[in-house]
């Protein structure tokens, strides 16, 4: 049976990071550009200042310091922290972090523990625990920020399996909306759902995975 669930939470609770296309185009440039430029490669795990940041080994003025400089070495301006911030926060829905969080709540009255694996930066820990009911909802919560470790590192959800104390992974599920980090859950034996715009049909694969152990 399914001993555990984990959730992202950017991309799951809120609308996705990874979709900024009106701000790409008010900038002049593609969705992936932009992405590349403020991100890296985002499933790498190297030195790249926001891998660093999500990490714990840098700051986010580092991070979105070398975002802007990257964006201006390709002929992009205008690029600056306060428009970004609000294209990420223009993808959210009530109505998705509504969803999810009674999902969760239904979990949790079956008896299923549940955790968080977030990648994060230490400076967006109160905002982002303050969207919804963190430590009311979740046994525990892995934020790579505060265990340096970041998706998709498989260490970090070995982490998560042992900090719920689930000894096998093929009896957990986990859920994310970037699916580089979706490949490495599966590859380590979790079952892996990819969240995609509409959260509706991760949340029935769900309901379908827990029904099916």
């Amino acid at each position: 049976m399914i001993k555990a669930v984990f959730w992202d939470f950017g991309g799951v609770f809120t609308g996705s990071p990874f979709h900024l296309d009106d701000y790409a185009r008010s900038l002049g440039t593609t969705n992936e550009r932009l992405l590349e430029h403020v991100f890296g490669r985002y499933e790498a795990n190297g030195d790249h200042p926001w891998h660093r940041l999500e990490r714990g080994e840098g700051t986010l003025a580092e991070a979105l310091d070398a975002a802007a400089a990257a964006c201006r070495a390709d002929g992009i301006e205008g690029f600056n922290s306060e428009g970004f911030f609000n294209a990420m926060s223009g993808t959210n829905s009530d109505e998705r972090r509504e969803m999810a969080v009674s999902k969760v709540r239904e979990i949790n009255e079956a008896g299923i523990p549940q955790a968080i694996i977030t990648n994060n930066a230490k400076e967006f820990g109160d905002m982002w625990r303050n969207l919804i009911p963190v430590d009311e909802l979740f046994e525990a919560v892995i934020d790579s920020s505060a265990v340096g470790m970041r998706k998709p590192d498989p260490r970090i959800y070995q982490l998560a399996l042992d900090q719920l104390g689930v000894p096998s992974p093929d009896t957990s599920a986990f859920l994310d909306d970037f699916e580089p980090n979706v490949d490495a859950a599966r590859q380590l034996g979790m079952h892996g759902i990819l969240v995609e715009h509409d959260i509706s049909s991760a949340l029935a694969e769900l309901d379908m995975v827990i029904a099916s152990k």
